[in-house]
C-alpha cells in the first residue's frame, strides 16, 4: 500500500499515531484529528502526569525514574498505554503522539491492539527538512507570564521581545538553541527511522509534508487519512 493511501479510518477502535521530528507539529495535528473524530488525544507525558498524580502502581514506578532523570522502562509505559486504551472513551479509537518511539515499542503496541481486537493503526509521518525545523525551533519564543508561543520569523510579536497579550518577556527555551536542536534531530533520526521503516513495511504509514501553516498541514493530514478537510 503506497504512502498516503491507507485503509478507511472509520473502522471501529483504530489508533492513529503521529510520528515526526521535534518541531514538526505532531501535537497540534494530533489534537485536530482527535477533535474531528471525537476520540481522545493521548500522549505519554499526559499519562505519566495522570498516573503519578493518582498515585497508581504504574505512576509510582514511573516517578522513580522521572525523579532520577532516567527513561521510564517500556514495560511501565506499555502498561499505561494498555490501561488507557481499555477505557470507555477509547471505544471509537484514539490519537497518539510521542509513542511509540522505537520499533520494539511499536511491536508491543501492535500486540496490545491485536489482543483488544482493534483494527490496524494508521500512522501519520510528518516530514520537514532540517533547515525548516531549525527555523521553527530556534525562532520559538515563549511568554514568561502567560505561556503564549511566538516565532520571531513566522509569527513575531507586535513589539520585539514582548507578548502581545500581557507584555510579558519572551524567552527562548534552553533546548531551542541551534546546537541542542541539531543533537535532538540527530538522535531522533537514528531512533525513529527504523520505526518509520517498520510501519511503511506494514502498509499503514502515510507521509505528510509538514511545511506551511498549521491549517494547510491539517488539510494534508485529513487528505492522507482519506477524509475531506
Amino acid at each position: 500500500m503506497p504512502d498516503g493511501a491507507g485503509p478507511d479510518i472509520d473502522a471501529p477502535q483504530r489508533a492513529i499515531i503521529f510520528l515526526g521530528p521535534p518541531g514538526a507539529g505532531k501535537g497540534t495535528q494530533a489534537r485536530e484529528v482527535a477533535a474531528r473524530f471525537g476520540v481522545p488525544h493521548v500522549s505519554t507525558g499526559d499519562m505519566f502526569r495522570e498516573h503519578m498524580a493518582r498515585g497508581t502502581p504504574l505512576g509510582e514506578q514511573a516517578r522513580r525514574f522521572v525523579q532520577n532523570g532516567a527513561l521510564v522502562p517500556d514495560e511501565v509505559v506499555l502498561g499505561m498505554v494498555e490501561e488507557r486504551i481499555s477505557r470507555p472513551d477509547c471505544r471509537s479509537g484514539l490519537v497518539m503522539d510521542g509513542f511509540p518511539r522505537t520499533q520494539p515499542q511499536a511491536e508491543a503496541l501492535d500486540e496490545i491492539l491485536r489482543q483488544g481486537l482493534w483494527a490496524p493503526p494508521r500512522v501519520v509521518h510528518l516530514v520537514l527538512d532540517a533547515d525548516q525545523l531549525l527555523r521553527r525551533l530556534t525562532g520559538r519564543r515563549t511568554c514568561a507570564l502567560g505561556g503564549e508561543i511566538y516565532n520571531i520569523y513566522d509569527r513575531p510579536p507586535k513589539v520585539a521581545g514582548r507578548c502581545d497579550n500581557d507584555g510579558g518577556e519572551l524567552v527562548q527555551r534552553a533546548d531551542d538553541r541551534e546546537e541542542v536542536i541539531r543533537e535532538r534531530l540527530s538522535a531522533y533520526q537514528a531512533q525513529t527511522q527504523p520505526l518509520v521503516d517498520y510501519y511503511h513495511g506494514r502498509g499503514v504509514l502515510a507521509s505528510v509534508d509538514a511545511a506551511g501553516s498549521p491549517a494547510t498541514v491539517t488539510e494534508r493530514v485529513f487528505g492522507a487519512l482519506g477524509q475531506a478537510p
